[in-house]
């Protein structure tokens, strides 16, 4: 055929070639249907514009008549819908393939897409192509070789490029505000099984030079080097999994994964993950770059595992359960990378972020007149906050299972980030050695240090509460356990009482909001007065009080000084809430979750 134009009524040409050159497989005219054994085209342009008012390719688009109401109750088997379409693509593969010159071209207000394909050749299985794809302002010069074997369903392709800028994802920036690029892709089908209603294939997947920038993930670039995946996926009727033999390689470093997806009667989601035993230094080698900038450069001898399970029904999400742990083998840190982890033992100079800038420095140490000994510090106070944020502190290794998962369950329920779990080990860690920005990298980070800092012994548990006491924020540019004391009751740390102990204790997750705990009359609110009965009552049970000083407690405090000064100037509303269930939430200690 020769000369060949496609032209919509009264719109633009759609499409021009040429000539096209097609030979037909007998033996498929006899099972219904034609497939080519040999395909050539020439020339060829395909041009779609899209108009405010009128396009030249929606009279292709056929009006289907209305199905009838599918049962929702069953669900669609997307194994099976997935499996039709494996097989009637691969069926319909021509023996040889030659696309000379063929340019695709998308026009429309807002994009502008066109792809330039000088050669596309299918010979004997062999794939091979070279394209240039320009959307709006960005060109991506591509190359593409693989195989295709149709009678076993087997395809392999590689993507990669010339370009040292790697192969960019367009509109990733302007859809999500992110950056995505890779050098090279290699990706397989190798085999596919439908069986009981539910498909079965088995693959590979290959990235080089992958780079992420997004706000969320990280302050800056995220590259990984090479990763890998070795993966088996089945699909049926509300069945999703990732299956036991898949295997995913981040550099140096193997990890075993294991997903399930249940879509009814209810959503249910069930994730494992277990690493192989890796050396010490090929585990830190193998962290992405970028998202660990604290650690980068640390050496250390021994091995590492890691262990990770997660189940979760969404029709009963208090049954979620969960359990996450990092495993050493004769592991020892023999050099630390940029940051010394090991600071906290000495003075040490810590500055203060606020909104992503320094607002002030100061030394932790003897140095500083405002710094307080552990031993100059109210048992009431260090056994209040201990109480409220973390009583198992001088027990565990820096994480509290109970806590991470009763979050998780409080985030599903309020499907937002209402609640962290945070341990007073990850709260030091947050502030000694990283920014207070809420990304992914920061706090997988803060989890690694941690554990690396508490499993490692390298800083004794009672200076890690001597620092905390000594450098968190307790109101308007107010930092340590003696600014605090002397900002609220002109008094010294070791001079603080029971009732004095237990509204410091109450700002620590909110500070500044201090002055939101009175009432225009100068008296507690209820969630203060509730936090005092809760903590309270919970200290006599655990013998840190007596029954006397329980007693004879008051649910209300005499401020002096600047802080009562500042009370006075901004009188707040009087009390009128109640204490709700969210509020009652929000202040359950950690150690009473479960």
């Amino acid at each position: 055929m020769r000369d060949i134009a496609l032209i919509p009524k009264g719109g633009d040409t759609l499409f021009t070639t040429d000539s096209v050159d097609a030979e037909i497989s007998l033996w498929t005219i006899f099972k219904g249907r034609v497939v080519f054994s040999d395909l050539k085209i020439a020339n060829a342009f395909l041009t779609a514009r899209k108009t405010k008012d009128q396009n030249n390719f929606s009279f292709l688009l056929r009006k289907k008549t209305p199905a009838a109401p599918r049962d929702t109750t069953q669900g669609r088997n997307y194994g099976e819908i997935l499996n039709r379409l494996i097989e009637t693509a691969f069926e319909n593969v021509p023996d040889a393939v030659t696309f000379r010159n063929l340019l695709v071209t998308y026009e429309s207000q807002n994009r502008n897409i066109r792809v330039n394909m000088p050669l596309l050749t299918i010979d004997d299985g062999d794939i091979s192509s070279s394209l240039t794809v320009q959307t709006d302002s960005l060109i991506n010069k591509l190359h593409v070789d693989g195989s295709i074997n149709p009678d076993d369903y087997q395809l392999s392709a590689n993507l990669y490029t010339t370009d040292t800028a790697g192969i960019r994802i367009p509109y990733i920036k302007e859809k999500y505000g992110a950056k995505l690029s890779f050098d090279s892709l290699k990706v397989s089908l190798t085999d596919k099984v439908y069986k009981r209603d539910r498909l079965t294939i088995k693959g590979e997947g290959q990235m080089n030079k992958l780079l992420v920038n997004h706000p969320k993930v990280a302050d800056g670039d995220v590259e990984i080097d090479k990763g890998a995946i070795d993966y088996v996926v089945t699909i049926g009727e509300n069945y999703y999994s990732l299956d036991t033999l898949s295997r995913v390689t981040v550099n140096k470093m193997v990890v075993y994964p294991q997903a399930r997806l249940i879509t009814k009667p209810s959503k249910r989601v069930a994730l494992k993950v277990h690493s192989a035993q890796t050396e010490a230094n090929d585990f830190f080698q193998s962290l992405p770059k970028g998202m660990f900038e604290t650690l980068e450069g640390i050496k250390a001898k021994g091995y590492l595992t890691y262990k990770m399970n997660f189940y979760v029904d969404l029709a009963q999400i208090d049954s979620l359960k969960f359990d996450s742990d990092l495993e050493g083998k004769n592991f020892n840190v023999l050099e630390y990378g940029n940051t010394d982890l090991g600071r906290m033992n000495q003075p040490f100079e810590h500055t203060v972020y606020e909104y992503g800038k320094p607002l002030r420095t100061f030394i932790v140490g003897p140095q500083n007149p405002n710094f307080t000994p552990y031993n100059q510090i109210s048992n009431y106070l260090k056994n209040s906050i201990l109480t409220s944020e973390d009583y198992g502190f001088f027990k565990h290794k820096g994480f509290h299972e109970g806590a991470f998962r009763h979050s998780m369950i409080t985030n599903l329920k309020e499907k937002n980030f209402t609640r962290g779990g945070s341990t007073i080990s990850m709260q030091l860690v947050k502030n000694v050695f990283l920014t207070r920005k809420k990304t992914v990298a920061r706090k997988v980070e803060e989890m690694l240090i941690v554990w690396l800092i508490e499993n490692n012994r390298i800083t004794s548990k009672q200076r890690m509460y001597e620092v905390y006491l000594n450098i968190i924020e307790w109101g308007p540019n107010v930092y340590g356990v003696k600014e605090a004391s002397r900002f609220f009751f002109e008094k010294y740390p070791a001079e603080l009482n029971l009732a004095e102990s237990l509204f410091l204790t109450s700002i620590i997750p909110k500070p500044k909001a201090y002055r939101y705990s009175f009432d225009a009359y100068g008296n507690l609110r209820n969630r203060s007065r509730y936090f005092f009965k809760l903590i309270s009552g919970i200290m006599l049970r655990r013998g840190l009080i007596s029954r006397e000083e329980y007693d004879n407690l008051y649910p209300h405090v005499n401020l002096a000084g600047r802080a009562r000064d500042l009370i006075v100037t901004a009188t707040p509303a009087p009390d009128t809430t109640a204490v709700d269930s969210l509020q009652i939430d929000l202040v359950t200690p950690i150690d009473l979750l479960d």
